[in-house]
């Protein structure tokens, strides 16, 4: 008997496969233009009051930290910057992907629906910033995004451009936004005297809602400058819209319908309050009075408001109910030594005190020593409030 040798099992051909298929490149997410996320910039430390003021707008607004966030399509970014009295700008979110580095950042770029949203006949400007992303320089950003849009639609850029084109990447995600309001909300149009330190419309705006003032109680200043808390307080009482003396960068987009924010425009805003109630300015200062009074001439408000030179000293309780004290007096980080202000700050309050029984007051300022040192009985103050490099504070009494 021949021996058994060992076989070798037959070998096994593993089955064929199809290589697999490369994936596509993942299209860049544009926005609905019926959808969008509308973003209100708010000054740092007001996304309340703003969220709260949208709200009273219809908006479903919810505060985040630097504004207030609401989906929308393009009439209510129209309304938002004609009828938001305290935000900064009105953002529309137009779109988003993924971009780990340069290259898919550029290849996206490429591919997104730049002409459903710019006009290759408008100059657009490019500002980019990075946060927690592996493409971390602004300027490499400005540069792909800037020949993604040259290149697909040809639209210039330029330093002074009416539309301005926001590039934000947040862990890896490119989200772009359009600046739809072009000059800060804060220039109402009627506003071409300033004085030294001046307070934003948009703030004023912000501290008044703080205080409760809804246009139906007399408002004064007693060292009102160039008139902002005053104008501001009149224009809501006389249900003026904010954004009705200017225009606007989304005017410049494609697809934007000119008769149909002609009629925005146009309807009725806010009932105005009782004629009969005034706005009331004094200051030490003649040229103060003068810019205040000039301003609200422009503003349409000269029957509305009244202004004189006066100091501290001679401050006298304006006729009829009580209403709201609002100032914004120097606290010396702002434009001086400030030893000398707490006895201007205490002539104040004892002029408050005396005259003005009934009266609520708020005071914004930076130094707590300087609102303590008139006397007045403020509440716990709100919250830090970015203004000029300072960070300020509203502090606010109940009727004195």
């Amino acid at each position: 008997m021949k021996p058994r040798t060992a076989q070798t099992p037959p070998s096994k051909t593993p089955p064929s496969r199809t290589p697999p298929r490369p994936q596509p490149e993942a299209a860049p997410l544009a926005a609905d233009p019926g959808r969008m996320e509308i973003f209100l910039v708010a000054t740092p430390g007001l996304e309340q009051p703003l969220a709260e003021e949208a709200r009273a707008l219809g908006y479903d607004a919810q505060p985040q930290p630097g504004g207030v966030s609401f989906t929308g399509g393009w009439p209510d970014v129209w309304r938002a910057n004609l009828d938001i009295r305290g935000a900064t700008r009105v953002l529309a979110r137009i779109g988003a992907f993924r971009a780990m580095h340069p290259a898919q950042l550029d290849k996206r770029a490429r591919r997104f629906p730049w002409a459903d949203w710019l006009r290759p006949d408008v100059p657009i400007r490019i500002e980019a910033s990075s946060r927690k992303s592996r493409i971390y320089h602004a300027g490499a950003i400005t540069q792909r995004i800037e020949a993604a849009i040259r290149d697909s639609i040809g639209a210039p850029v330029a330093e002074d451009a009416p539309v301005t084109l926001k590039i934000r990447l947040e862990d890896d995600l490119c989200t772009i936004s359009l600046d739809t309001s072009g000059e800060s909300l804060h220039r109402r149009g009627h506003k071409q005297a300033v004085g030294k330190a001046p307070m934003r419309e948009t703030m004023a705006a912000m501290f008044l809602r703080q205080c409760g003032f809804d246009g139906r109680e007399p408002v004064l200043d007693p060292m009102c400058g160039s008139g902002t808390f005053v104008i501001e307080a009149a224009e809501i009482a006389a249900g003026l819209r904010p954004g009705r003396m200017r225009h606007f960068a989304f005017e410049q987009l494609p697809g934007f319908d000119a008769p149909a924010w002609e009629t925005m425009r146009a309807a009725p805003a806010i009932p105005p309050a009782p004629a009969a109630i005034r706005y009331h300015g004094s200051d030490r200062d003649p040229g103060a009075i003068r810019m205040s009074r000039e301003n609200a001439e422009r503003a349409g408000l000269e029957s509305w408001t009244r202004f004189e030179n006066r100091p501290i000293g001679e401050l006298e309780r304006p006729e009829g109910p009580p209403g709201l004290v609002i100032v914004n007096p120097p606290y010396g980080a702002r434009i001086g030594n400030k030893g000398p202000l707490f006895g201007l700050h205490a002539a104040l309050g004892e002029a408050l005190r005396e005259r003005f029984r009934g009266w609520r007051v708020g005071l914004v300022t930076s130094e707590a020593p300087l609102a303590r040192a008139t006397g007045l009985p403020f509440r716990e103050p709100g919250p830090y409030v970015a203004h000029g490099g300072l960070k300020i504070r509203l502090w606010q009494t109940g009727p004195l």
